[in-house]
């Protein structure tokens, strides 16, 4: 079975790495041959949050070099779209794909249907506002991370929808990673992310400071950037593949602040899986999927206002042997339901359907 993964970006794009580029080798054990072509390089990606503009000639090009590769579509019994074949212009390629009977699944990690029904020109929203409600109706399965993402597949009138989660992989997270000793080291808070989602941070920069004032405490960011909290005392790392379970080893306790907002409720809670999965406690705004990862009082807390992020914040500081047995409880529940080793068969299930409907 021959597959062509068009997906957005190369490997340092997060959704295209974790929906997809990591379940390469089981698909291959399986039997199914897998292209792959991302639209845009890991090129692009470094110009974007390096620089902080698009490199527009190169987007111009790739989207010509993507338009070839879909003149050879009928050479795969598949394609697997990562979201959409080419951001900002309308659906037609997936709309006469689907006419011509060249079938594709299509994925989806986040509420990127927002970026037109939400956005700030009116002409976007008028006119784009349902291109993935097209691109979602024209697809032979929709993949969904999150029940978010599911119901307005289900509204776009998606003839065959799935849910699974962003996971990680096992063998890249063991059961026990290596720490310094708990009583020569601060009570570690940590977050991972990108520069794009560190505007976050500020919903909870008062009663990190508060936490950091008293001493024996510390703030790592991992993967802000220059978009860090000017006024957080932090240590902002860059994120590496390599060092992001290592870094990870060192919290005492994983973050995830969000507002309750549109394109929120699609997130699929990759940071706390990635928490959970080094057996690290959590505490996250109850927003979408996040009130289906944390229990409260069992691998972690979910905390609103600035006087509920302190006091679960607090209540870890004193009590580390707590924040151990939330984070174990956090790590079954990923070696159970959140992991490559679980949801690489079932992908693999699905791909093989679609090609045969």
């Amino acid at each position: 079975m021959k597959v062509l993964l068009l997906s957005r970006y190369g490997r340092q794009g997060a959704s295209t790495r974790l929906r997809a580029l990591q379940y390469l080798p089981h698909l291959a054990s399986d039997g199914i041959d897998v292209a792959w072509a991302p639209l845009l390089d890991d090129a692009y990606l470094e110009a974007l949050y390096g620089a902080g503009r698009r490199p527009w000639p190169q987007v111009a090009r790739a989207y010509v070099t993507r338009l070839m590769r879909l003149l050879r579509a009928r050479d795969f019994d598949l394609l697997w779209i990562e979201k959409e074949l080419f951001p900002m212009l309308p659906a037609t390629l997936e709309r006469l794909l689907a006419a011509a009977g060249v079938g594709y699944v299509v994925d989806y990690d986040d509420a990127l249907f927002h970026n037109y029904d939400l956005h700030r020109r009116a002409l976007v929203r008028r006119f784009m506002g349902r291109k993935i409600d097209r691109v979602m109706a024209g697809a032979r399965l929709v993949i969904a991370g999150n029940d978010y993402l599911a119901a307005r597949a289900e509204n776009a009138g998606a003839r065959w929808i799935e849910h699974l989660p962003t996971v990680i992989d096992l063998d890249r997270y063991p059961a026990r990673l290596d720490a310094p000793a708990t009583h020569v080291r601060p009570f570690t808070i940590g977050w991972i992310g990108s520069p794009h989602t560190a505007d976050y941070l500020a919903a909870v920069a008062e009663p990190l400071r508060q936490l950091l004032a008293c001493g024996d405490a510390r703030l790592v960011l991992i993967g802000a950037g220059r978009a860090a909290p000017a006024d957080l005392p932090a240590e902002v790392r860059p994120w590496a593949e390599a060092d992001e379970v290592r870094d990870i080893g060192e919290f005492d306790v994983g973050i995830m602040p969000l507002p309750d907002a549109p394109w929120e409720r699609g997130k699929c809670g990759y940071k706390l899986i990635q928490y959970m999965a080094c057996a690290k406690p959590v505490v996250a705004s109850p927003v979408g999927v996040n009130h289906q990862l944390v229990a409260s009082g069992v691998n972690g807390y979910l905390a609103t206002t600035a006087g509920e992020w302190q006091q679960a914040l607090a209540h870890l500081r004193a009590d580390r042997a707590l924040g151990q047995r939330l984070g174990e409880a956090g790590r079954a529940q990923i070696v159970d339901r959140y992991c490559l080793q679980v949801t690489a068969p079932r992908l693999a299930a699905l791909l093989r359907r679609a090609a045969g409907s």
